[in-house]
């Protein structure tokens, strides 16, 4: 078990988390514009997207995605459109390079992100006979008693398995393949390249920041290595406070209802074993914390990361969770921010899970 590190700097979390309160409205000024020009765009407007200043149009926000994304500061989904967790995104990379971090992309920002020797954004895919092979489902059941039945809460079809697979939108990914036909063996479709997931350096210490919405990841130095947007559950079941530790990790994990000690659901009197699988309530990781019924997890909407509420824990895209389970291990510290301190931020929602996972 590593030796636990001195808490994390107030001042760096405070700096940190008041520019990503701050820096929320430049790059959203223009998502109106952005959404309007949403028809049409193609891979070769993504590859050739470049920075000249100004208003960044769709196809440079994707292609501005997929770069923070290979650099460990997630921007959630891949789509294409400006939004609060682009600019977190921008904001923590801006501030683990000692910029001025305010969530606006500049000159120097995009040199350092897209070099001249840069791989490019998207490549081709052909889909292959073990892609379709599933297991699928129609549709994933909202509730819990279906979900046991089941013997995996599977993905609903090729498409949202490849939008997932390569950090997409379900849309995105259509619309740079149109008439294409995701259900065929051998059709070569075009997706985000976001590089291999990162893999070193170790992670001794995470900041859970619920008022910001995000989560912060921290080397054996205190040097920020990686972030991810985050829902970090509801008014209604705030989270754990202080610091905690990483106890285990599940993947693929079940989901263990019980009402006598988690939420209840829909009036759900009696205790449930859920399946695993990537549209699970856990979605396809579970990082288990010394704090009982607390973990931080996949999920099944990518999409709505940072955009909803969870039952408390901390909720990340599925491929992001995955990428941090490996980068902890036993005893990784875990501090969740007081949205009331000098370290967090404006409160904006806080959590409170009462997810369990198989063990």
């Amino acid at each position: 078990m590593p030796v636990p590190l001195d808490p994390p700097s107030p001042f760096r979390s405070a700096a940190l988390a008041a520019a990503l309160c701050l820096a929320a409205g430049p790059l959203l000024a223009s998502a109106p514009a952005a959404r309007a020009e949403a028809a049409g765009l193609t891979a070769r407007a993504v590859e050739e997207a470049s920075f000249e200043g100004g208003p960044l149009g769709r196809a440079l926000v994707a292609k501005l995605q997929i770069l923070l994304d290979r650099r460990g500061f997630s921007p959630g989904v891949i789509d294409g459109y400006e939004g609060e967790n682009v600019v977190k995104a921008l904001t923590a990379l801006e501030f683990a390079e000692s910029l001025q971090p305010d969530g606006v992309l500049d000159a120097d920002l995009w040199a350092a992100l897209a070099p001249e020797d840069i791989a490019p954004v998207l490549v081709d895919y052909e889909i292959t006979e073990a892609d379709l092979e599933g297991p699928f489902l129609e549709q994933v059941p909202e509730d819990y008693r279906k979900l046991a039945e089941l013997e995996r809460i599977a993905y609903t079809g090729p498409l949202e398995m490849l939008a997932e697979r390569f950090h997409m939108d379900r849309e995105l990914l259509a619309e740079l393949n149109p008439d294409k036909d995701f259900a065929k063996a051998g059709t070569v479709v075009v997706v985000a390249d976001p590089g291999p997931p990162l893999e070193e350096p170790t992670v001794e210490s995470i900041e859970v920041d619920g008022a910001a919405g995000g989560l912060r990841a921290f080397d054996a130095e205190g040097l920020l290595v990686a972030f991810y947007p985050a829902t970090v559950g509801s008014k209604d079941n705030p989270g754990p406070s202080g610091e905690h530790q990483v106890r285990t990790v599940a993947i693929d994990p079940t989901y263990t209802y019980d009402p006598k000690i988690n939420f209840v659901e829909d009036g759900i009197e009696e205790r449930l074993v859920l399946p695993p699988g990537p549209n699970g309530p856990v979605g396809s990781v579970w990082i288990d914390l010394t704090e009982p019924t607390y973990g931080i997890h996949g999920t099944a909407e990518p999409a709505e990361v940072d955009k909803s509420w969870s039952h408390g824990c901390v909720r990340l895209t599925n491929w992001d969770a995955r990428e941090l389970a490996e980068l902890v291990r036993e005893g990784t510290k875990v501090v969740f921010l007081d949205p009331d301190s000098e370290a967090g931020t404006e409160a904006v929602g806080a959590s409170g899970a009462k997810e369990t996972a198989a063990q």
